[in-house]
């Protein structure tokens, strides 16, 4: 049966078809997608992981139990997770294990262009990579037989727009794997120095194997041209370098590690003039160079961002085809928190207290941007809190008066929690503010260990932030109302004053969750406004000023937060039949 996917979807749906039992993972765009759609499948036990490293070991533990088994991560989550990883090289599997790792050229969510291939090199495991929906879910099919049959959980490495983009797969019946029966191997899977030791003679002997593989496996193609031009390519890549250039001849790899070293050999002679196109890093390419071949590639080809037709053709052949230009420039749309969102007003707040602010990872990172501006830092997952407590030791006492640290419900979660045991044992005496806005926002809303419900929106037990504060050690624990804008800012105040390590905990539901009550919406009253654009301090998309110089609020987009009611001095923001009832 043809059906067009998602390349996220049609990676869940190898799993199902490959007979995948268990997955576990953290969301992170672009990877999000593959677990939530694997659990449309009752076959496939799927959960929501803490974190990327607990995803990755449970996994694990899954495998040597017998059960074919499935994480996945966003490149930055392969970096939480990238102590299991190196070990499970190591000790291999029991039944198959494929960790899919989803790049972002182009950081379109994300705080680095990290190119992951660089892992399975170090990790010396073998890394798959499709450039579409059907190799998507191939690959993720055949990557379980492969991690069985080289004893090595098995890499699939995607990028944004192969992760994002439709094309049309070919569906086929799930296969019935029974379960592997596990047997105590302490020599394989205790990895201590004497059974280590061995284990890594045996990485090394795999690797001779997956080399001699890689020459005839089926994902490296060949695929001639007409001209003289050849190109050696992966991923999206290969997309875009089919379009730039149809004429060429293309070594097309399905394996990025390890690299065909024989089949470059031979396709480099058979043609005149080599291009090695690749986005980020020059992995392929200083693979060219170390066998002697001589390719075009990061000289004439950024390092930087995502790759397009336009750009290739330009950059290599000084030229682009009238018809990848655009007449008309796009306008910039920058990134805005949602109108309603409860992070909104914790940091006009902030900015207006002038403090320094260490921020995490989530949609409240949009913080930073103007006219809040009230986010110094934002480095990865858990650093907001962990940060904020070497800048105030580094500072002095009076720092931690002018100082906070903000980090969300799920990245608390994720990494936050041991930030706040290292303040407390080391008498610190930082101030946190947990933004609890009741589910994993960012990524398209997750459940998370304190929503109370399971990926799959089973009732579960819900961790309370209270109390994990407590047993971390912090006395001082206050739970506010963000959008109660005087009482948030009495408690900001009296927190960075104690000379005690503190949590904040301000609780308010994401605006756009289906639970979430929609108010009815502000309007204007044009008679009482008088233009002040104090109203605009906190960034609501809904409101803007006229023509008149009079602010206006989009009845569309209002949510009836009432934060920007707060800051209306002359009174001219009223509730709906406040504006008839005055006149």
């Amino acid at each position: 049966m043809k059906e067009i996917m998602l390349g996220n979807k049609a990676v869940a749906r190898g799993l199902y078809e490959a007979g995948c039992t268990f997955a576990s993972s953290y969301p992170g765009t672009p990877s999000t997608e593959i677990t939530e759609e694997a659990a449309l499948y009752d076959e496939i036990y799927c959960e929501w992981a803490p974190n990327e490293k607990v995803a990755m070991e449970a996994a694990l533990g899954a495998s040597i139990g017998g059960a074919r088994s499935f994480c996945a991560m966003k490149h930055v989550g392969l970096n939480v997770a990238a102590d299991p990883l190196f070990t499970a090289s190591y000790t291999g599997v029991n039944a198959g294990m494929v960790i899919a790792v989803a790049d972002d050229p182009g950081m379109h969510s994300s705080q680095n262009e990290q190119d992951s291939r660089h892992y399975a090199e170090a990790a010396k495991l073998l890394m798959l990579e499709p450039s579409d929906s059907k190799e998507c879910l191939r690959m993720a099919k055949d990557a379980f037989a492969l991690s069985e049959q080289f004893d090595l959980p098995v890499l699939l490495r995607l990028s944004t727009r192969v992760s994002h983009s439709q094309s049309v797969v070919e569906t086929s019946p799930r296969e019935d794997i029974p379960l592997r029966e596990y047997q105590k191997s302490p020599r394989k899977f205790v990895m201590m120095p004497g059974n280590a030791k061995p284990r890594h003679a045996d990485v090394e002997k795999r690797q001779r194997a997956l080399a001699e593989w890689s020459e005839s496996c089926p994902y490296n193609t060949v695929e001639r041209g007409s001209g003289k031009i050849g190109v050696i390519t992966a991923g999206i890549s290969y997309q875009y370098a089919c379009e730039a250039f149809p004429e060429a001849s293309f070594l097309k790899l399905g394996t990025v590690y390890p690299l065909p070293e024989k089949l470059i050999r031979e396709f480099a002679a058979s043609v005149e003039t080599l291009y090695v196109i690749e986005e980020l890093d020059p992995f392929i390419e200083t693979f060219c160079r170390s066998l002697g071949l001589s390719p075009t590639g990061k000289a004439a080809l950024t390092p930087l961002y995502e790759y397009s037709q336009t750009y290739l053709r330009r950059q290599l052949l000084g030229e682009a085809p009238k018809s990848l230009y655009l007449d008309e420039t796009i306008p910039v749309r920058p990134p805005v928190m949602c109108p309603g969102c409860p992070h909104r007003g914790v940091f006009y707040t902030l900015h207006k207290l002038g403090l320094t602010v260490f921020g995490d990872i989530g949609c409240y990172t949009l913080g930073a941007t103007p006219p809040l501006n009230a986010l110094d830092t934002t480095i990865c997952m858990g650093a907001s809190i962990s940060g904020l407590h070497g800048f105030n030791h580094a500072r002095g006492e009076e720092s931690a008066k002018n100082a906070v640290a903000v980090i969300g419900d799920s990245t608390f979660m994720h990494s936050g929690i041991t930030g706040l045991i290292n303040i407390t044992y080391n008498m610190g005496t930082s101030t946190v503010i947990i933004l609890d806005n009741s589910i994993t926002g960012m990524t398209g809303h997750q459940q998370n260990p304190t929503t109370g419900l399971t990926l799959k929106n089973q009732p579960t037990y819900a961790v309370s932030l209270e109390k994990i504060c407590e047993g971390a050690g912090v006395k001082r624990i206050r739970v506010v109302d963000p959008n109660r804008m005087d009482e948030f800012e009495s408690a900001v105040r009296e927190e960075t004053a104690a000379a005690e390590p503190s949590v904040i905990i301000a609780r308010r539901p994401c605006a756009l969750l289906k639970t979430v009550k929609r108010h009815p919406p502000f309007s204007i009253d044009a008679a009482v406004c008088v233009g002040c654009k104090q109203c605009l301090g906190i960034g609501c998309p809904a409101i803007s000023i006229g023509a008149d110089k009079k602010a206006r609020i989009d009845a569309t987009l209002c949510v009836g937060c009432d934060l920007c009611r707060q800051l209306c001095r002359p009174g001219a923001i009223r509730k709906s039949g406040e504006e008839e009832e005055s006149k």
